[in-house]
């Protein structure tokens, strides 16, 4: 190309210099062309075809290419906790954007309030306070004691008769915007004075269906994950991962004449509909997905005869008849906690009525389920991380619709966000070293501690064993006491049962370890079982009754 380009050049009926002007420039530009096509194989525009795509296919969505606006991270609603496994008695410790923040009940003004977890004073960690009698927070360094409005109500270290310097600015906590909607407590990120009414102008994402009577209240749970934001959101928007990296735990209808494999892969038709500075809508085989920026990311099932009428980007604004149908709804909450960490909380609505465990018990196989690909996602991240954030569609080979989702937000996040999260100033960007497996996985202190009704079972369940030793041991004492006027097959029946406590203590001591702090998954070793009475599976009405 570049020599046909020089020989034509050289043929124009100009003077020497001139030639040499036009063959010099003719060259620089082709040049620059190949060196800038070889080095971004993308721009914002065909982000989703990958350079490697097969020929004729396309993974379509409606882009708005006119936009321009950049995602303020910083000005929107995030969920902090589900309502029901907040402590009234403690402050509450989260991190979230990068932001610690302590959550406390504040009796007086009946509320949670969320403030800066950092005392004004030498800024020791409020989370690590007391609610005091008269329902304020106390820093528990030196006694300072906060009230709701973030105000400084007492220094014990300043003299009464003095000047009153817990009146001071700079005694006081900053204050963050809450709200209580869908059963969370939201916050918004930023203590500034003119947010402080926010409330009342912009609301977070509304379900309508965690309020609706029709529908069982749904089981809620939340995890700390040690991957990031981005890998949480794209793994929950891919669905060809289930049967594999969730072999043998989880459900997925499938077609059995269109299985490519034991597990049930399969091609699937994924079209990413609208995709603008709020996120993105999604058509699927088996219903529809709305991704509602900054952390809310839902998947709709519907069962049963339809009305013939097209979902649309709401579930809000969808016909009354859509809603008396059989319905499932997979909800996810994504936080950005900090580089490498993450929250989900999840919760799953249906109206149709299956078999719904306890809390603590569907928490379980959720648990099982976050663990069985947590491990690689990590990785995975690592990976990721290396080659660069802004270079996720040179490294990555994405060429089937069932990527669709995956693609539409790495688009969005590239043009949007620069390819990642705003963490402002507090973090360079770098992840933290991988941990040993156990600790990775660790559900203790991702999950349980959090979780009010996984706290009582664990509870339980070692009072139950301990019972059940203490039987144990002392049936073996009677039988030792009474040896001598017990007949031999006294003596069986009371061994027998000794060692049959025992033997149910040690179960269940090993059934407590593996579900509530730590539990392996061996993809190479795994096998088809069916546990799906721990959580919801992704089936239709009739398989999960």
């Amino acid at each position: 190309m570049v020599s046909m380009a020089v020989v034509s050049v050289l043929q124009l009926p100009t003077g020497l210099h001139d030639r040499v002007f036009i063959f010099v420039t003719t060259v620089c530009l082709l040049a620059l062309r190949y060196r800038t096509r070889s080095k971004h194989k993308f721009n914002s525009s065909s982000f989703s075809k990958v350079s490697t795509e097969p020929e004729g296919l396309t993974i379509p969505y409606v882009d708005n290419e006119g936009e321009t606006d950049k995602f303020d991270w910083h000005s929107h609603w995030y969920p902090v906790m589900a309502l029901c496994d907040l402590d009234k008695k403690v402050p509450n410790a989260k991190k979230i954007l990068g932001i610690d923040v302590v959550v406390w009940w504040d009796r007086n003004e009946k509320k949670w309030q969320v403030f800066e977890d950092k005392c004004p004073h030498r800024l020791a960690p409020l989370s690590e306070g007391r609610i005091d009698q008269w329902g304020r927070l106390q820093c528990v360094y030196h006694g300072w004691c906060f009230n709701g409005s973030g105000d400084c109500k007492v220094i014990p270290q300043a003299p009464p008769d003095g000047p009153p310097v817990n009146a001071s600015k700079k005694a006081c906590v900053a204050v963050y915007p809450t709200i209580e909607q869908n059963q969370i407590l939201w916050f918004w990120p930023n203590s500034a004075y003119q947010y402080n009414d926010i409330a009342a102008n912009e609301k977070p994402p509304y379900i309508p269906e965690l309020d609706d009577p029709s529908y069982y209240p749904p089981t809620i749970s939340t995890r700390d994950i040690p991957y990031g934001y981005e890998v949480l959101i794209e793994n929950l928007m891919d669905p060809s991962h289930v049967p594999y990296a969730h072999y043998g735990i989880m459900t997925w209808p499938s077609d059995e004449s269109s299985l490519a494999d034991r597990e049930g892969g399969r091609p699937m038709e994924i079209t990413v509909q609208t995709l603008d500075t709020n996120g993105f809508f999604a058509k699927e085989e088996a219903g529809y997905s709305k991704f509602s920026l900054p952390c809310l990311f839902y998947f709709v099932r519907e069962f049963g005869p339809s009305n013939g009428s097209a979902p649309s980007g709401s579930i809000k604004e969808e016909p009354l008849e859509n809603l008396r149908q059989r319905r499932m709804l997979l909800i996810f909450m994504c936080v950005p906690v900090s580089p490498g960490n993450s929250r989900l909380i999840s919760l799953f609505p249906v109206n149709y009525g299956p078999i719904v465990p306890p809390r603590w018990v569907a928490h379980l196989g959720q648990n099982l389920v976050i663990d069985s690909d947590l491990y690689l996602l990590h990785m995975q991240e690592h990976k990721i991380n290396n080659a660069g954030p802004s270079n996720w569609q040179n490294v990555t080979f994405v060429p089937t619709k069932a990527d669709a989702m995956v693609i539409a937000f790495r688009k969005w996040l590239r043009k949007y966000s620069g390819g990642q999260v705003d963490w402002g100033t507090k973090f360079s960007g770098y992840l933290p070293p991988t941990p040993p497996k156990e600790q990775l996985l660790d559900r203790y202190r991702s999950h349980v501690l959090n979780c009010s009704s996984c706290r009582k079972a664990l509870k339980g369940l070692k009072a139950l064993q301990v019972t059940l030793q203490v039987i144990s041991a002392s049936i073996v004492i009677a039988a030792a006491m009474k040896q001598d006027v017990m007949s031999m097959a006294a003596k069986v029946v009371m061994v027998s049962a000794a060692m049959l406590f025992f033997a149910v203590s040690k179960w269940l001591s090993h059934f407590i370890y593996k579900n509530f702090y730590f539990r392996d998954y061996n993809h190479a070793l795994s096998k088809k079982k069916w546990i799906s009475l721990f959580f919801i599976n992704i089936s239709s009405p009739s398989r999960s009754k």
